[in-house]
């Protein structure tokens, strides 16, 4: 069956997602998760290094959203990677690459509701990481129109939110440009180890990618949608990153548990903290809204294979979404946000995320001109991209990634040899 059958079928969705819709689900997961989840730990990795790392992570980023975007055009599927690249390498790497964007992430949902829960009500973080899990599971089983119009009005508050904190910053008399200057502490592997960290703040291109069958001329839509939103997003970093420098310099960003409001404060704007805790708890609600997209929609193209339990599969006949696949990932999510901590998750994503994308690269080097093939440069420099910031990471996370990894290939093998023994 080609990807045409496959998206016109019996069970898929409608594509109702124009240019705008897709690139502001993609701003909604980039934004909200780097400036106030990941430029903390980057900044502690790196020193005074952290521009350098941003930069970095950057390069990698456009590599991974290059390659994407032509695939997403070619197979313009629920579930992404996993979709590339079961058709480019082979049923194993697209399930490896499934397997890890859905447990990556679906640490990284919980990751971001409870920065949602710091920011509103730190003595009760989990409770309220909670009630944003389901409040906007609700909203996503309501459709993805009303996601992607949710999503315009956080993405709107974030950026204003932001502005804010760079003029404060910038204009302050408190601000010494001689703070971004790099110097001794800033060493090779601190600087990797922080891109790695700041990749997951960029990976929100992929929920364009993964909502695929939802978007309207895909061709031309997605290859639009991720370098547009990934560009936004990297000036909007550049941007916030030098201002937050500039009065707290690498220090002071790297002891804080948030940066922006101490931006603020450090600036002589005590009046915007308020503001800048409202703006750090919307922006974690507009992540979190766009990771549940996406992983449900990974979730269902791999029920759709058996990968996992058939009946998550399932879309809904008036609302066009994968319900049980969202209520499946809302209810896992909920739980984890009842007993994580924010930290350990971003590390744990970050690295899920770029053996995601390694694969992506891989499935582009397979392609051919006439499939739309990139410079053979792109996927080289992102698959060894995505090597190099994955084993960069903390040893703990390195460890505990590689574990997941190799229990759910172990998971596949056993599924596998059980299938081809039904067979004889």
């Amino acid at each position: 069956m080609n990807t045409v059958e496959a998206s016109a079928g019996a069970g898929a969705m409608k594509r109702r997602l124009g240019v705008s819709d897709a690139v502001m689900i993609g701003l909604g997961s980039m934004i909200g998760a780097g400036i106030f989840a990941a430029l903390g730990p980057a900044a502690g990795a790196a020193g005074s290094g952290l521009l350098l790392a941003l930069a970095l992570a950057a390069v990698v980023a456009y590599c991974n959203a290059t390659s994407s975007a032509r695939l997403a055009a070619l197979y313009p599927q629920s579930g992404g990677t996993y979709v590339y690249g079961r058709e480019r390498l082979g049923a194993f790497w697209g399930y490896l690459a499934g397997w890890a964007f859905v447990v990556g992430k679906t640490a990284s949902c919980a990751a971001m509701a409870l920065t949602v829960g710091t920011y509103l009500w730190p003595g009760q973080s989990h409770s309220v990481a909670v009630a944003a899990v389901v409040a906007l599971t609700a909203v996503n089983y309501a459709g993805v129109q009303k996601s992607a119009l949710l999503t315009r009005v956080i993405v709107a508050v974030v950026l204003a939110v932001l502005a804010a904190v760079a003029v404060a910053a910038l204009t302050s008399a408190d601000a010494d440009t001689a703070r971004l200057d790099i110097g001794a502490d800033a060493t090779v592997g601190g600087v990797l180890q922080a891109a790695g960290l700041l990749f997951f703040a960029f990976a929100g291109y992929a929920r364009i990618a993964t909502l695929g069958e939802e978007v309207r001329d895909p061709a031309r839509t997605i290859p639009r949608a991720i370098p547009i939103a990934l560009g936004i997003t990297l000036g909007v970093y550049t941007v916030v990153a030098i201002a937050v420098l500039t009065v707290l310099g690498p220090g002071g960003l790297a002891d804080s548990t948030a940066p922006l409001s101490d931006a603020a404060r450090a600036a002589g704007a005590d009046g915007l903290v308020p503001v800048v805790r409202v703006g750090g708890a919307v922006a974690a609600l507009g992540s979190l809204l766009a990771l549940i997209l996406g992983v449900s929609r990974t979730t269902l193209a791999m029920a759709r294979d058996r990968h996992l339990p058939h009946a998550l599969a399932a879309v809904h006949p008036r609302f066009g979404v994968p319900h049980h696949a969202e209520l499946a990932v809302g209810a896992v999510v909920a739980l984890l946000a009842a007993t994580t901590d924010v930290r350990g998750a971003i590390g744990f994503s970050s690295f899920g995320v770029l053996a995601y994308y390694a694969v992506a690269n891989a499935s582009t080097w397979t392609l051919t001109p006439q499939e739309g093939r990139p410079n053979r440069l792109v996927p080289v420099i992102g698959l060894a991209g995505c090597a190099v910031l994955a084993f960069a990471l903390p040893l703990s996370t390195v460890i505990s990634g590689a574990a997941v990894l190799i229990l759910g290939a172990g998971v596949y093998g056993l599924r596998k040899a059980r299938t081809d023994s039904s067979r004889h």
